[in-house]
Protein backbone atom coordinates (compact mmCIF):
# COMPACT_ATOMS: atom_id res chain seq x y z
CA UNK A 1 0.00 0.00 0.00
CA UNK A 2 1.54 3.48 -0.25
CA UNK A 3 2.52 5.45 2.18
CA UNK A 4 -0.18 8.31 1.42
CA UNK A 5 -3.01 5.78 2.12
CA UNK A 6 -1.78 3.34 4.86
CA UNK A 7 -4.09 5.17 7.23
CA UNK A 8 -7.28 7.29 6.14
CA UNK A 9 -7.13 10.44 4.57
CA UNK A 10 -8.60 13.76 6.38
CA UNK A 11 -9.98 16.15 4.00
CA UNK A 12 -10.86 19.94 5.99
CA UNK A 13 -13.60 21.26 3.52
CA UNK A 14 -15.65 19.47 1.43
CA UNK A 15 -16.50 22.35 -1.41
CA UNK A 16 -15.43 21.91 -4.96
CA UNK A 17 -11.89 21.10 -4.35
CA UNK A 18 -12.18 18.83 -1.08
CA UNK A 19 -15.63 17.34 -2.69
CA UNK A 20 -13.89 16.08 -5.61
CA UNK A 21 -11.27 14.74 -3.94
CA UNK A 22 -13.31 13.03 -1.40
CA UNK A 23 -14.95 11.64 -3.77
CA UNK A 24 -11.52 10.26 -6.34
CA UNK A 25 -10.43 8.50 -3.15
CA UNK A 26 -13.14 6.74 -1.96
CA UNK A 27 -13.42 5.38 -5.71
CA UNK A 28 -9.86 4.09 -4.99
CA UNK A 29 -10.46 2.40 -1.50
CA UNK A 30 -9.11 4.60 0.66
CA UNK A 31 -11.33 5.73 3.67
CA UNK A 32 -11.90 9.73 4.15
CA UNK A 33 -12.49 11.96 6.98
CA UNK A 34 -13.82 14.91 6.85
CA UNK A 35 -13.81 18.01 8.95
CA UNK A 36 -16.80 20.48 7.62
CA UNK A 37 -17.50 23.66 9.49
CA UNK A 38 -21.38 23.57 9.59
CA UNK A 39 -24.13 20.30 10.32
CA UNK A 40 -25.83 21.34 7.48
CA UNK A 41 -22.88 20.54 5.43
CA UNK A 42 -22.13 17.64 7.25
CA UNK A 43 -25.44 16.61 6.84
CA UNK A 44 -25.68 16.76 2.82
CA UNK A 45 -22.12 15.65 2.12
CA UNK A 46 -23.12 12.44 4.27
CA UNK A 47 -26.19 12.61 1.12
CA UNK A 48 -23.41 12.99 -1.67
CA UNK A 49 -21.21 10.37 -0.51
CA UNK A 50 -18.07 12.62 -0.40
CA UNK A 51 -16.38 10.84 2.59
CA UNK A 52 -16.46 7.91 4.41
CA UNK A 53 -17.22 9.78 7.76
CA UNK A 54 -18.09 13.38 7.63
CA UNK A 55 -18.05 15.67 11.61
CA UNK A 56 -17.83 18.97 12.75
CA UNK A 57 -15.85 17.94 15.61
CA UNK A 58 -11.81 17.77 14.67
CA UNK A 59 -11.71 14.77 16.53
CA UNK A 60 -12.62 13.10 13.08
CA UNK A 61 -8.95 13.99 11.89
CA UNK A 62 -7.28 12.10 14.87
CA UNK A 63 -6.66 8.71 12.73
CA UNK A 64 -5.16 10.07 9.78
CA UNK A 65 -1.88 10.14 8.35
CA UNK A 66 -2.35 12.90 6.06
CA UNK A 67 -4.84 15.53 5.90
CA UNK A 68 -5.54 17.99 3.06
CA UNK A 69 -6.32 21.69 4.25
CA UNK A 70 -9.14 22.29 1.53
CA UNK A 71 -9.74 25.83 2.84
CA UNK A 72 -10.66 29.16 1.81
CA UNK A 73 -7.53 31.19 1.65
CA UNK A 74 -8.67 33.62 4.15
CA UNK A 75 -8.90 30.99 6.73
CA UNK A 76 -5.83 29.25 5.55
CA UNK A 77 -4.22 32.35 6.67
CA UNK A 78 -5.79 32.67 10.09
CA UNK A 79 -6.31 28.93 10.97
CA UNK A 80 -8.91 28.15 13.74
CA UNK A 81 -6.96 27.10 16.76
CA UNK A 82 -9.07 23.88 17.46
CA UNK A 83 -8.08 22.91 13.82
CA UNK A 84 -3.98 23.29 14.28
CA UNK A 85 -5.09 21.17 17.42
CA UNK A 86 -6.88 18.92 16.11
CA UNK A 87 -4.36 17.86 13.66
CA UNK A 88 -2.68 14.53 14.46
CA UNK A 89 1.34 15.00 15.08
CA UNK A 90 2.70 12.80 12.78
CA UNK A 91 0.92 13.35 9.86
CA UNK A 92 1.88 14.81 6.57
CA UNK A 93 -0.20 18.46 6.05
CA UNK A 94 -1.20 19.88 2.57
CA UNK A 95 -3.34 22.86 1.24
CA UNK A 96 -4.72 23.41 -1.63
CA UNK A 97 -4.57 27.15 -1.76
CA UNK A 98 -4.10 28.94 -4.69
CA UNK A 99 -1.76 31.44 -3.54
CA UNK A 100 1.57 29.72 -1.67
CA UNK A 101 4.29 32.06 -0.36
CA UNK A 102 1.98 33.05 2.68
CA UNK A 103 0.60 30.35 3.19
CA UNK A 104 3.54 28.17 3.46
CA UNK A 105 5.09 31.08 5.61
CA UNK A 106 2.30 30.65 8.19
CA UNK A 107 1.79 26.72 8.11
CA UNK A 108 5.54 25.64 8.32
CA UNK A 109 5.49 27.03 11.41
CA UNK A 110 2.77 25.33 12.92
CA UNK A 111 2.99 21.99 11.56
CA UNK A 112 6.11 19.85 11.65
CA UNK A 113 4.70 18.35 7.99
CA UNK A 114 3.54 20.75 5.90
CA UNK A 115 3.64 20.61 2.05
CA UNK A 116 2.57 23.75 0.44
CA UNK A 117 0.66 22.86 -2.72
CA UNK A 118 -2.01 24.05 -5.22
CA UNK A 119 -4.20 21.81 -7.61
CA UNK A 120 -5.20 23.59 -10.72
CA UNK A 121 -8.44 22.32 -11.50
CA UNK A 122 -11.36 23.64 -10.58
CA UNK A 123 -15.04 25.25 -12.11
CA UNK A 124 -17.61 27.70 -11.38
CA UNK A 125 -19.24 26.26 -9.12
CA UNK A 126 -18.62 25.95 -5.31
CA UNK A 127 -19.90 24.30 -2.15
CA UNK A 128 -20.71 20.73 -1.14
CA UNK A 129 -22.58 20.41 -3.87
CA UNK A 130 -19.41 21.04 -6.20
CA UNK A 131 -17.60 18.21 -6.29
CA UNK A 132 -16.94 15.49 -8.54
CA UNK A 133 -14.95 13.05 -10.19
CA UNK A 134 -12.29 13.04 -12.42
CA UNK A 135 -11.61 16.58 -11.14
CA UNK A 136 -7.75 16.39 -11.62
CA UNK A 137 -7.56 13.93 -13.89
CA UNK A 138 -4.22 15.49 -16.30
CA UNK A 139 -4.22 18.68 -14.43
CA UNK A 140 -1.10 20.16 -12.44
CA UNK A 141 -0.64 20.15 -8.88
CA UNK A 142 2.20 22.39 -7.87
CA UNK A 143 3.80 21.75 -4.95
CA UNK A 144 6.28 24.64 -3.18
CA UNK A 145 8.69 23.34 -1.28
CA UNK A 146 11.07 25.42 0.97
CA UNK A 147 14.40 24.52 2.94
CA UNK A 148 12.46 23.17 5.60
CA UNK A 149 9.82 21.01 4.08
CA UNK A 150 10.26 17.61 4.95
CA UNK A 151 11.06 15.64 2.01
CA UNK A 152 9.07 12.26 3.13
CA UNK A 153 6.49 14.62 3.51
CA UNK A 154 6.63 15.63 -0.35
CA UNK A 155 6.90 12.23 -1.75
CA UNK A 156 3.60 11.25 0.12
CA UNK A 157 1.73 14.59 -1.44
CA UNK A 158 3.41 13.81 -4.57
CA UNK A 159 1.46 10.15 -4.01
CA UNK A 160 -1.67 11.57 -3.62
CA UNK A 161 -1.30 13.96 -6.72
CA UNK A 162 -0.36 10.95 -8.60
CA UNK A 163 -3.05 8.91 -7.80
CA UNK A 164 -5.89 10.95 -8.90
CA UNK A 165 -4.21 11.48 -12.00
CA UNK A 166 -2.86 14.74 -11.83
CA UNK A 167 0.64 16.04 -13.48
CA UNK A 168 2.87 16.72 -10.63
CA UNK A 169 5.73 19.46 -10.73
CA UNK A 170 7.39 21.43 -7.96
CA UNK A 171 8.50 24.95 -7.71
CA UNK A 172 9.37 27.96 -5.37
CA UNK A 173 6.71 29.66 -3.57
CA UNK A 174 6.73 33.30 -5.06
CA UNK A 175 7.24 31.75 -8.99
CA UNK A 176 4.79 29.78 -8.40
CA UNK A 177 2.31 33.05 -7.35
CA UNK A 178 3.65 35.47 -10.29
CA UNK A 179 2.67 32.14 -12.57
CA UNK A 180 -0.69 32.00 -11.09
CA UNK A 181 -1.56 35.50 -11.37
CA UNK A 182 -1.17 35.80 -14.73
CA UNK A 183 -2.74 32.40 -15.85
CA UNK A 184 -5.38 32.30 -13.12
CA UNK A 185 -5.92 34.93 -10.98
CA UNK A 186 -6.10 38.07 -13.57
CA UNK A 187 -8.22 36.43 -16.12
CA UNK A 188 -10.80 36.10 -13.67
CA UNK A 189 -11.03 40.05 -13.28
CA UNK A 190 -10.11 40.38 -16.75
CA UNK A 191 -13.46 38.74 -17.46
CA UNK A 192 -15.35 40.64 -14.62
CA UNK A 193 -14.10 43.77 -16.86
CA UNK A 194 -15.40 42.85 -20.15
CA UNK A 195 -18.75 41.63 -18.08
CA UNK A 196 -19.25 45.00 -16.81
CA UNK A 197 -18.10 46.63 -20.60
CA UNK A 198 -20.66 44.74 -22.27
CA UNK A 199 -23.29 45.37 -19.56
CA UNK A 200 -23.00 48.82 -18.90
CA UNK A 201 -21.55 50.40 -22.45
CA UNK A 202 -23.60 52.40 -24.96
CA UNK A 203 -25.76 51.31 -26.59
CA UNK A 204 -28.50 48.08 -26.62
CA UNK A 205 -27.10 46.01 -23.82
CA UNK A 206 -30.15 43.89 -24.04
CA UNK A 207 -29.09 43.47 -27.78
CA UNK A 208 -25.69 42.47 -26.71
CA UNK A 209 -27.00 39.86 -24.57
CA UNK A 210 -29.11 38.05 -27.08
CA UNK A 211 -26.28 37.68 -29.20
CA UNK A 212 -23.50 36.76 -26.81
CA UNK A 213 -22.73 33.55 -27.83
CA UNK A 214 -19.90 30.80 -27.09
CA UNK A 215 -17.02 32.95 -27.49
CA UNK A 216 -18.21 35.82 -24.94
CA UNK A 217 -18.71 32.60 -23.22
CA UNK A 218 -15.52 31.49 -23.25
CA UNK A 219 -14.04 34.69 -22.16
CA UNK A 220 -16.21 36.01 -19.52
CA UNK A 221 -16.30 32.53 -17.53
CA UNK A 222 -13.75 32.53 -14.78
CA UNK A 223 -15.18 36.62 -14.33
CA UNK A 224 -18.76 34.92 -13.56
CA UNK A 225 -17.37 32.60 -10.91
CA UNK A 226 -17.15 32.58 -7.28
CA UNK A 227 -16.82 35.99 -6.56
CA UNK A 228 -15.28 35.15 -2.63
CA UNK A 229 -12.70 33.12 -4.05
CA UNK A 230 -11.68 35.93 -6.72
CA UNK A 231 -11.55 38.32 -3.92
CA UNK A 232 -9.50 36.27 -2.33
CA UNK A 233 -6.96 35.51 -4.79
CA UNK A 234 -6.55 38.90 -5.50
CA UNK A 235 -6.21 40.23 -1.68
CA UNK A 236 -3.32 37.21 -0.79
CA UNK A 237 -1.77 37.85 -3.93
CA UNK A 238 -1.57 41.68 -4.50
CA UNK A 239 1.86 42.36 -5.54
CA UNK A 240 1.76 39.78 -8.16
CA UNK A 241 -1.41 40.56 -9.03
CA UNK A 242 -0.99 43.92 -9.15
CA UNK A 243 2.28 43.37 -11.38
CA UNK A 244 0.30 41.31 -14.16
CA UNK A 245 -2.81 43.84 -14.33
CA UNK A 246 0.21 46.55 -15.63
CA UNK A 247 1.68 43.39 -18.16
CA UNK A 248 -2.13 42.90 -19.34
CA UNK A 249 -2.62 46.80 -20.25
CA UNK A 250 0.30 46.87 -22.07
CA UNK A 251 -0.83 44.65 -24.00
CA UNK A 252 -4.33 45.88 -24.48
CA UNK A 253 -2.46 49.74 -24.91
CA UNK A 254 -0.23 47.92 -27.68
CA UNK A 255 -3.41 46.63 -29.37
CA UNK A 256 -5.09 49.72 -29.28
CA UNK A 257 -2.10 52.05 -30.81
CA UNK A 258 -2.07 49.64 -33.86
CA UNK A 259 -5.83 50.13 -34.29
CA UNK A 260 -5.61 53.78 -33.21
CA UNK A 261 -2.72 54.07 -35.87
CA UNK A 262 -4.77 51.84 -38.93
CA UNK A 263 -1.55 49.38 -38.78
CA UNK A 264 -2.81 46.66 -39.99
CA UNK A 265 0.04 44.74 -40.86
CA UNK A 266 1.19 44.96 -37.21
CA UNK A 267 -2.01 43.83 -35.58
CA UNK A 268 -2.26 41.14 -37.98
CA UNK A 269 1.36 40.41 -36.72
CA UNK A 270 0.72 40.59 -33.16
CA UNK A 271 -2.78 38.07 -33.82
CA UNK A 272 -0.39 35.61 -36.15
CA UNK A 273 2.06 35.66 -32.80
CA UNK A 274 -0.93 34.93 -30.42
CA UNK A 275 -2.29 32.49 -32.53
CA UNK A 276 0.60 30.66 -32.20
CA UNK A 277 1.64 30.98 -28.52
CA UNK A 278 -2.08 29.78 -27.44
CA UNK A 279 -1.23 25.70 -28.01
CA UNK A 280 2.03 26.36 -25.45
CA UNK A 281 -0.44 27.06 -22.62
CA UNK A 282 -3.00 24.66 -23.17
Amino acid sequence: MAPWCQHPVGIVGLGLIGGSLGLDLQHLGVEVRALVHREATAERARQRGLASAVSTDPGVLAPCGLVVLALPLDRLLAPAAELVAALPPQAVVTDVGSVKAPVLASWSALVPRFVASHPMAGTAQAGVDAGQRGLFLGRPWVATPDPSTDLEALQVVRGLAEAVGAAWLCCEPEAHDQAVALISHVPVLVGAALLQAAAGAEGDPALRRRLASSGFADTTRVGGGNPELGTLMARCNRSAVLAALAAYRRALDQLEGQIQDADWVALQQTLQACQELRPEFL
